[in-house]
């Protein structure tokens, strides 16, 4: 498992801590609610579209205002504004897709997440539960994620909540093609001085199993087609998202499928090399994690056990932060449904707990905690404090 930059190593010992570190909330879904951006079907780059202005009050001025809010909430780790990059969706938007071209966007979009970053130079130090600090080895800042989607998020409508891809992107073989196109025309690209800002790479809301593994293909291409790279050496996080009431992916597929295409022997068998650093859940409901997470820690327990894998890796979790609104694909809108309760708990409190309970096994390498759809700089602020309270006790 990848080690080059990771913050903290990994620990097995159940009375050492867990390095716990922030990530940032929904910067499409702030951008609309707090900076009144407009999102439709003709900005198919959602929240990458403000990358291609200059505009003080629709354009890159308020992305990084937006990032920044978040980092002053606490946030440790800062997504770039990539996650529905594509060379589709910037032909969509009319920009032309020569390499020089769409490098300058992406090469803003990591400028901003880095820039925002950098206010989190003071909490370069984990604190822990006895009210120590350690210091987290290879984040020389605050972090920054390269933040990358599954097909489904390029779709119009989006697909990721279902997992349902045209025939052209319906198997592993023809995804694989396609992040990798993505990834060789908008990331390799990018300048030494950039990728030297990054310090993960995210992959996230993947809906299908064969999507998992045609990112780990990708990932072992990167690191024969770029050894010297910075992007080879990152450490790479895969979520997944559960949203409908059972703990399944949108292809239907279970949790021990999804552990078979994550760390398991299909990778193997696949010819695939590449594990993640970190596993994760996002775009989920924060009332299902207790669940998920227990299955989470069930599958990498039972496979370290019995040899299939050398170590834990890290937990990443960043669930929706609603309160029981459920995104309606059709109206692109966030929506009760009928008949629904609207839970009483705090978000902050719920995921904590959450938190709080994975750190009890001490058995994750780390955990990166933060908030997806939804989630606002107030309640990563909440989230912090509640977490480092309670971690406190």
């Amino acid at each position: 498992m990848d080690d080059a930059v990771t913050p903290g190593s990994a620990m097995t010992n159940k009375a050492a801590p867990v390095p716990i570190l922030f990530l940032d909330g929904g910067l499409g879904t702030s951008l609309e609610d707090k900076y009144h951006i407009t999102f439709s079907t003709d900005t198919p780059l959602w929240s990458s579209h403000l990358l291609l202005s200059q505009s003080e009050s629709d354009g890159l001025p308020i992305l990084r205002k937006c990032q920044a809010d978040f980092a002053l909430a606490g946030a440790d780790i800062i997504l770039t504004a990539t996650y529905q990059a594509s060379l589709e969706a910037f032909r969509a938007s009319g920009v032309t897709c020569r390499q020089e071209v769409v490098s300058k966007y992406v090469s803003e979009a990591v400028k901003s997440a880095a820039d925002a970053a950098s206010i989190t130079a003071d909490r370069r130090n984990v604190e822990n539960k006895d009210g120590t600090t350690e210091k987290v080895p290879g984040v020389r800042r605050g972090g920054v994620a390269l933040a990358i989607g599954p097909y489904g998020a390029t779709m119009i409508p989006s697909a990721e909540y279902s997992g349902k891809y045209d025939e052209q992107h319906d198997q592993v073989e023809t995804l694989t093609e396609w992040h990798w196109e993505r990834f060789n025309a908008l990331f390799a690209p990018l300048e030494d001085e950039l990728l030297d800002r990054l310090d993960y790479i995210a992959f996230e809301t993947v809906p299908r199993v064969d999507e998992i593994l045609a990112v780990r293909r990708v990932m072992d291409r990167v690191k024969m087609a770029l050894p010297n790279s910075r992007l080879a050496n990152l450490p790479v996080w895969i979520s997944c998202l559960y949203p409908g009431e059972g703990n399944t992916l949108p292809d239907g597929s279970s949790v021990d499928e999804v552990f078979e295409a994550l760390l398991g022997n299909t990778g193997a068998a696949e010819g695939i090399r590449t594990m993640p650093w970190g596993i994760g859940i996002n775009c989920t409901k924060v009332a299902k994690l207790p669940s998920l997470v227990k299955q989470y820690e069930e599958a990498v327990r039972g496979r370290v056990e019995s040899g299939d894998l050398s170590d834990w890796p890290s937990l990443v979790v960043y669930p929706d932060g609603t309160n029981g609104e459920v995104y309606n694909t059709e109206t692109k809108k966030w929506e009760v449904p009928d008949g629904a309760d609207v839970p009483k708990t705090p978000w902050e409190t719920q995921l904590a707990a959450v938190v709080r309970s994975a750190d009890g096994t001490g058995q994750w390498r780390s955990i990166l905690v933060g908030g997806c759809c939804k989630t606002t700089d107030r309640d990563i602020k909440e989230l912090r404090a509640t977490v480092l309270e309670r971690s406190s006790c």
